[in-house]
């Protein structure tokens, strides 16, 4: 056969049996996929298929003294929400010492709550041994000004309570023990150092009464919400309002994380419950105006005792000052009971 037959018949060889082959092929190749059109491949290449859950937004950049919890806690508004509602109630009882005599030392770390709240919130540049916060630069977050702050002018920052003591006071705290309540007045969640006359003029407002500038609004708030929470406190309807009002604006923002503070305190400074004592000396009173009268006795009289004369009640520590009065220490000088000591270190009137 000529070498051009033998190919001619080659190629007619190949156009019978290639398309075959080829087919065979293609038949090993899907059945060892297990599945046509290869989807099995398909499947094993995609990405993870995500949640039909739609992620939570993502939170606005918290201030540098709030924490946030994951997004299993919940955020500040769906816990505004969750809040229970009621009127106050009459806060005309309420006293500062029910909730502990200035600050004390909870967590037992050496300092006491004040310098604790100053050394975390400010930029500290000077101490007095390991606790006391001589000078520090403060961000206030309530008026967003900066403060130079120097212990020579203490009142210049103050420690706030978030939510005040006596809203606490007329919204539950009534009903508290001791222990709780000094854990509530010490409770790091509840404390911000910041600007002292601005922390003055809000005194014991809610938020429907008073709130910071608008960049803090958010934060502020959301720390209200976790106090109250964590504590088990109620709000008013216009309080609950107006905190609605501003996490609207929020962006998902989470609830605060309530932190390590437990709500009963551990250490209450060796101090005692004074309603206990008022109690008391109600009691002894009653007691003493039923009982019969001791017989008198003659005894000599006592010698006159030589008393310090007070200076005048000015009204306030500017007036105070500026008649170069005071300062006047809690126990020792009884003009101390005359004027506010808002940052409840033992001392009004500083200069």
């Amino acid at each position: 056969m000529s070498g051009a037959r033998r190919r001619r018949a080659w190629w007619a060889r190949w156009w019978v049996i290639g398309p075959a082959a080829v087919f065979a092929l293609y038949l090993l190749a899907t059945g060892a996929s297990g599945s046509p059109d290869g989807q099995a491949d398909a499947a094993t290449s995609a990405p993870p298929s995500r949640s039909a859950t739609p992620a939570a937004s993502a939170s606005p950049t918290p201030s540098p003294t709030l924490a946030v919890t994951d997004a299993g806690q919940g955020t500040a508004l769906e816990a505004a929400l969750a809040l229970p509602v009621a009127a106050q109630s009459s806060s005309s009882d309420y006293r500062r010492d029910y909730f502990g005599d200035g600050w004390i030392d909870v967590d037992a770390n050496g300092c006491d709550t004040r310098n604790d709240i100053l050394a975390r919130d400010l930029d500290v540049s000077e101490m007095r041994g390991v606790c006391t916060v001589m000078h520090g630069v403060l961000d206030d977050p309530y008026t967003g000004s900066v403060i130079d702050w120097d212990k020579s002018d203490a009142t210049a920052v103050q420690i706030d309570h978030v939510v005040a003591l006596s809203n606490a006071w007329s919204t539950g705290a009534s009903e508290w023990d001791f222990a709780t309540r000094v854990a509530f007045a010490n409770d790091p969640l509840n404390l911000l150092a910041v600007d002292g006359p601005t922390n003055a003029s809000k005194s014991d407002d809610d938020a429907s009464e008073w709130l910071p500038v608008a960049d803090f609004r958010c934060d502020y708030v959301a720390r209200q919400v976790a106090v109250k929470s964590k504590y088990g406190l109620w709000v008013t309807s216009a309080e609950q309002e107006a905190m609605t009002r501003v996490l609207d604006g929020c962006q998902g923002l989470l609830l605060p994380d309530y932190g390590d503070q437990p709500t009963t305190a551990a250490n209450l400074g060796g101090q005692t419950d004074p309603m206990l004592e008022t109690a008391a000396a109600v009691t002894g009173a009653a007691v003493t105006a039923t009982a019969p009268a001791p017989a008198e006795t003659t005894t000599a009289p006592a010698p006159a005792e030589t008393t310090q004369a007070l200076d005048p009640d000015y009204g306030t520590c500017k007036e105070a000052i500026a008649h170069d009065a005071g300062p006047y220490v809690q126990g020792v000088d009884p003009e101390y009971a005359w004027y506010t000591d808002r940052d409840h270190d033992g001392v009004v009137c500083e200069r």
